[in-house]
């Protein structure tokens, strides 16, 4: 036999050898594994999610490192040495109350330190604090821990928020179902008073937690200043600050395009609106309404113009806002429509004769039929328009949602059916929805706090705010 093939023969064997080995390697790690298994289901004491597996194991193997009991407020007691395992609840024991009875995140008024700021975003009493919150007091608590040890006299003002519009709901629906009333029934007053009592009462309800929870996160907080956004010295703050204002001029008063929610009878802030993109016919339903809502469809119609002049077709989405309509806008550069510059339209059910105006910002001539109705007071970008051509301002709706006097014949009728009647009416002759409505409203001048603001950020001779990276900062 030649010795290639003593060789090959050699080599063969030993592969044969190695995967019987590897085999029996791997029934034994089976047999193991079911062995195992065996005696976790005969003792669930020893299962690997088992709080009691922590506890004996910390008894056996950290027994010289198991922190001694600490009396309440005093500093911790330590072992001698660390465990081998970190065990969140028996080392962070007692830190926090020993820093609070200290006083070490106490701010003092009469020390000649910097001060520096910050309030904590006010958690709403209605819930208790989930990982948004703690994500937000993490970062505030490391920006003041480093301030406060790089010699500042720090604040971190702690509170909570009572939730106007969250809590208004809770009182109307208790109101309805206990007594059958409306806020509008019992007045102004005696709602007020109804929604301060139940602030105060979920601020007992869920205070607590949220206190607890945010002493647990071990967030420096200054508790001596403690507050609640509906407690008498924050309410008294309020008006302080509104009478200053007002009295600098700051603060005015004007009727601007807010969100208007029917069912509430208030005004809703941008930022607690939902929005939804609709790019077709769409159902959704609507409270006060038994069948959805029909919306996403473009409805056309003509207004016939004064002078025999024929008609001109607009189109729009929310056909019932016709009834406040007081201008017909076009682009100036719009041929088809250049000998209608300076001309009216007649309304078909009121009479009520309506300009044909220019306004080359709103109108592209490109889309639809380039003629656009204007609603001033209710749509925000008509309410531009109107401002610019000092047209008149018509609300077509009460605050329930129902057409009002202005509407005429429709009158009454809640507005999305009014929508139904409407476009029948033109036919002939040729979770709530917030509606755009004109309303006074409080507001505040921004202009001069805001050039503050943007200087604090950008001016190069007198900056006091960097932003890192230098990129994010707007030039």
């Amino acid at each position: 036999m030649s010795p290639r093939i003593e060789e090959a023969d050699v080599i063969k064997k030993k592969k044969k050898e190695t995967k019987a080995k590897e085999k029996e390697l791997k029934k034994q790690k089976a047999l193991n594994k079911a062995l195992k298994l065996q005696e976790q289901q005969a003792c669930p004491c020893t299962s690997k999610t088992s709080k009691k597996k922590i506890v004996r194991l910390y008894d056996e193997e950290d027994e010289n490192a198991k922190d001694p009991e600490t009396p309440f407020g005093e500093k911790k007691r330590m072992a001698g040495q660390m465990t081998k395992i970190y065990y969140p609840s028996a080392v962070e024991k007692s830190w926090y109350e020993w820093w609070e009875k200290m006083g070490f995140f106490s701010a003092d008024a009469n020390s000649s330190k910097p001060p520096f700021v910050i309030v904590l975003p006010p958690p709403n009493v209605t819930g208790t604090l989930h990982i948004g919150h703690a994500l937000t007091a993490a970062i505030e608590d490391t920006i003041i821990r480093w301030r406060r040890m790089s010699g500042y006299n720090t604040l971190w003002v702690p509170g909570m928020d009572h939730a106007g519009i969250a809590t208004q709901v809770v009182v109307e629906k208790k109101l309805m179902s206990e007594k059958n009333l409306t806020r509008h029934d019992i007045g102004r007053e005696e709602f007020v008073a109804e929604v301060s009592l139940n602030c105060l009462g979920m601020e007992k309800k869920h205070g607590s937690t949220i206190l607890q929870q945010l002493r647990r996160l071990g967030a420096s907080l200054d508790w001596s200043r403690e507050c609640f956004t509906m407690d008498q010295k924050r309410s008294n703050a309020v008006t302080e600050a509104f009478v200053r204002l007002h009295k600098q001029g700051l603060l005015y008063r004007d009727n601007r395009i807010v969100n208007w929610d029917c069912v509430l009878h208030t005004a809703i802030s941008d930022i607690e609106v939902d929005y939804i993109d609709i790019e077709e016919r769409t159902l959704l339903m609507v409270p006060g309404y038994e069948k959805p809502i029909e919306f996403g469809i473009l409805t056309s119609f003509a207004y016939p113009l004064e002078e025999d002049l024929g008609e001109i077709v607009v189109a729009t989405t929310r056909v019932e806002t016709m009834l406040g309509d007081t201008a017909i806008a076009v682009h100036p550069n719009d041929e088809r429509y250049r000998h209608l510059h300076g001309k009216h339209a007649i309304h078909p059910f009121n009479g009520r004769r309506i300009r044909i105006v220019c306004d080359e910002i709103l109108v592209d001539p490109e889309f639809g039929t380039g003629a656009v109705k204007i609603t001033p007071a209710h749509d925000a970008n008509d309410f531009n328009v109107g401002k610019r051509h000092n047209l008149e301002f018509i609300n077509i709706f009460t605050d329930d949602g129902k057409i009002n006097q202005e509407g005429g014949e429709f009158a009454g009728m809640p507005r999305f059916k009014a929508r139904e009647a409407v476009t029948e009416a033109l036919r002939r002759r040729s979770q709530d929805v917030v509606e755009p409505m004109i309303k006074p409203q409080w507001y505040l001048k921004c202009g001069g706090m805001g050039k503050q603001a943007l200087d604090a950020a950008i001016d190069d001779e007198d900056r006091k705010l960097e932003i890192i990276p230098r990129q994010y900062t707007s030039e």
